[in-house]
Parts: C-alpha cells; structure tokens; sequence
C-alpha cells in the first residue's frame, strides 16, 4: 500500500514526499487507520520495520486536524535511550516540515543550557514531546511538569524499557496521565512482563503482531566455534581479512566493550565504545565520528543493537552470542540496510553453543562454521545439545583423551572419573586412610589429657 492511500492529509503527504517515502510497511499499513481511528493499540514487530512512523504519521495527521491546546503537552512519546529519542526527534522534524506542529526532546547526559531549554519548552508546551523516563521524571520532580493534558501516550521499544528495569519510572508517569488519553504501544518482542504492562495501562486495545523475520538474504552469515580466549585473535584476523569498513562489534557487557576497545586501540585500530557509562557527549562524538569515517570500529553493547539508523555498516560480528533469538536477528539487522550487502559473524565460545544452537533453530538453518586460523589454536567440537558444551569443558573425545587437564570439584565430577588413587577399592589406599585415622586419633588424645582446664581443644590441621 501507498501512503498517499491511506488517510492522511496533503502537508505531511509533501513532507513523505520529499523524504521519499512511498510504499507502507506491513507495520503501517496495519498499525496506521487503527491509530487514526482512535483506539489503544499494542504493536508487536521487530526493530528496523518502520514502528516509528507508523505512530508519528497518525499522531501528528491528528495534530494538524487543530483542535487540541497550544500551552500543553499533546502527545508523550517514552523512549529507552537517548539515542532513540535523538532519531524520533530528528524523524518528527521531517514529518512535520510544512506543519506548525512544535517537538521537543527530553534526555540526560546534556549540559546546563540544554536543560534549560528543555525546562523552558516543558513549562510552555509541546504538541510532541518524546522523552526517557529518568530525565522526565528530573523534570517532573521540579514541579512544572503537566501531563495532565496529555492526548497520545506512547512506549517505543517497551521490552527494552522493561529490561532496562523502567518499570516503576513509567507507572509514575502515567500516574499523571488522564484516563481518556489513546495508549499506544511498540515493542519488538512481547514476553510475560510487556504484556503485563500492557494490560495495566492499555483499554481494550487493538493488536497487531508482525512475526519476526529472518534476517535479509543480503547478509553474509557465519560464524567461529573458539575458546574464549581465542576470540581476541579471531576478530584481529577478520579486520585483516575482510577489508570492511565500519563494523559493529557486540560485546555482553560494559566492562567487556571497555577492555576490547583499549585491546583494538594497543593493536592501532581506530575504535571507539558505545555503552550507558559514556556521557551524552561522549556518545555524541562516538556516533559522528562513526559516521563521518573517523573510527571504523565500533564496539557496543545492545544499546545499539536497535533505534540506531546506520545505512553502510559493512559488517556486524557478535563478539558475545546474544541471549536471545530475536536480539541476534536485531544486531545483525543494523548491516545489509537500503539494499546493501553484509556481513555478520559471531564467536561462540564453549558455553554459548546452546545459545547459537538455539538461534539457528530459530533461524531454521545452520549458519557456516569457518575454520580457525592454524596460528590461533585448536577449535573446539561444535555440540550445541551436549552437556559438555553447556559446562563450557569440550567434547566428550577430548576428555578422554585427557584433554582437559584441570581437577573439577568431587560434586561436579562424574563417578566414574574418579581418579584412581581416590577410589575405595585400592587396599593400599585404604590401609593409609587407616593409618592416617589412627595417628590423629591418637594426637586428639595427647592434646586433651595435656591441655590446661579452661583451654580449647587444639583444631585439626
């Protein structure tokens, strides 16, 4: 379908226009009339399917219609990151392009005259505000915040809002809301708590569910079955290898991102991090820099895995399997964008094979395993639905080819693994157990018929 069949005034239909936007995506096609009808609506589709215009578009058709206070928050868009509120705010500018409708974004990590502006713009109103909780709830907590206006409220990226533990920041927020606003949620994946929140803040809402897709075809797959250590190596091979320019490296946590960064940086590659410890600034000149070509590394967590529009990423590695199906799909989705080809590669390391098993069970295929080069080492076997894999301790084979050298716990070790000088049935053990036994008894005797009265018995060694 058309934008310009669907029923949306001429002004914004010049702005799409002129931003080239023809063809609806399922997304909003479906998500769009429902909007505009006027009825709560929870969306269920992966990021990179155009969710954001498919609230903007209706929202601000219905804007421009008139009606609605000049002094007063009109519509509030909830956002997880600053990143995200960046792009909407910038989406909204082109939307409403030949419209006097006024946008405002809210975020943290700016400077004093920032804030300013943005106390300044709450205090006179809005008719789009687009905000992340905990800055708006700084705002709201100085007194001259007023929701009680409000007409939209809307969540983008819900579940990442609820992982990122948002939950209570947003039942604050929408304790000011009036009860006859219209809700809309988005979110790219809907687990037990996202439909939790949904049914406390949602009235009888419409649902729309865009099954997950796999990824393009256009994207290069594959991936390394290494030890840990063995991934550093790996990805320096790749850099050499692969001759690609701005890539994006997914690591698991902060302090993982901020140790490779500082290993890429000792080897003279030009990287940057990407994490929530960095400053809006920080993050800022990260970003340009990115885009500009002056860094051509950038290694993140899963704050850029969505919201983050980057069309000639040439390359994705998932230095870290994702925990989940959908968020592979979501990292690997920021390559091979506006018809582009990429490539994606992941490192699974000994206790992430079932992850990986699970994601190409979800895929519905297996991904090409590459060899690792001689210089690096051995590989281990590739058992995703082997135990061995899920302790991280290698194949069956090479542990009994003695393999792995190190002593695992008694709990942890099979009965039959025993060593050999621990087992009962060896005579000559036993009788040093025996003898063993008969000396401390013996000590335990000397000590407690020589002890003074009043002084503890001596502990055993």
């Amino acid at each position: 379908m058309r934008f310009d069949e669907l029923d949306l005034g001429d002004d914004l239909l010049d702005a799409l226009d002129a931003m080239r936007f023809d063809e609806c995506t399922p997304i909003q096609e479906q998500a769009i009339p429902v909007i505009i009808e006027g009825r709560d609506l929870v969306a269920c589709a992966q990021t990179g399917t155009g969710k954001t215009a498919a609230y903007l578009l209706p929202v601000i058709d219905r804007l421009a219609d008139g009606g609605y206070p000049d002094d007063a928050i009109n519509c509030l868009i909830m956002s997880p990151t600053r990143e995200l509120a960046q792009q909407i705010d910038r989406q909204m500018e082109g939307f409403t392009y030949f419209l006097p409708i006024s946008s405002l974004a809210i975020y943290g990590g700016t400077d004093g005259d920032t804030f300013a502006r943005q106390q300044h713009g709450l205090k006179m109103g809005a008719d789009l505000v687009v905000a992340t909780p905990g800055r708006l709830l700084d705002h709201i907590q100085m007194g001259y915040v007023d929701l009680s206006r409000v007409s939209f409220f809307i969540l983008d990226e819900a579940d990442r809002m609820l992982d990122m533990g948002f939950y209570d920041d947003i039942m604050q927020i929408v304790k000011r809301l009036p009860a006859d606003r219209q809700t809309l949620m988005f979110s790219a994946t809907m687990p037990p708590k996202t439909r939790k929140l949904a049914n406390d803040i949602l009235t009888d809402p419409a649902e729309i569910t865009i099954a997950v897709s796999r990824p393009t075809e256009k994207i290069d797959q594959s991936a390394y079955v290494c030890h840990e250590h063995q991934k550093t190596p790996i990805l320096k091979h790749l850099f050499k290898t692969a001759h690609s320019q701005k890539v994006i490296v997914f690591a698991a946590s902060k302090l993982k991102v901020k140790e490779l960064t500082r290993e890429l940086r000792r080897a003279h590659y030009k990287a940057a991090e990407m994490h929530s410890d960095l400053d809006q600034a920080q993050r800022n000149e990260a970003m340009l820099s990115f885009r500009a070509g002056r860094i051509d590394i950038l290694v993140a967590t899963d704050i850029l895995a969505r919201g983050i529009d980057i069309d000639d990423i040439s390359m994705v590695v998932n230095y870290d399997v994702p925990r989940e199906s959908e968020d592979y799909v979501h990292r690997i989705g920021r390559t091979a964008r506006a018809n582009a080809d990429g490539m994606a590669v992941t490192l699974i390391s000994e206790k992430d094979q079932p992850k990986f098993g699970r994601i190409e069970r979800f895929l519905g295929y297996e991904v090409t395993k590459n060899e690792i080069p001689a210089e690096i080492g051995a590989a281990p076997a590739y058992r995703p639905d082997k135990d061995g894999a899920r302790r991280g301790s290698g194949s069956g084979a090479a542990r009994k080819a003695g393999g792995n050298k190190r002593q695992t716990g008694r709990k942890d070790r099979p009965k039959g693994d025993r060593p050999q000088s621990a087992r009962p049935s060896d005579p000559v053990q036993d009788g040093a157990n025996k003898s063993g036994t008969e000396k401390r008894r013996k000590r335990r005797f000397y000590h407690n018929r020589n002890r003074k009265p009043g002084s503890s018995a001596p502990k055993e060694g």
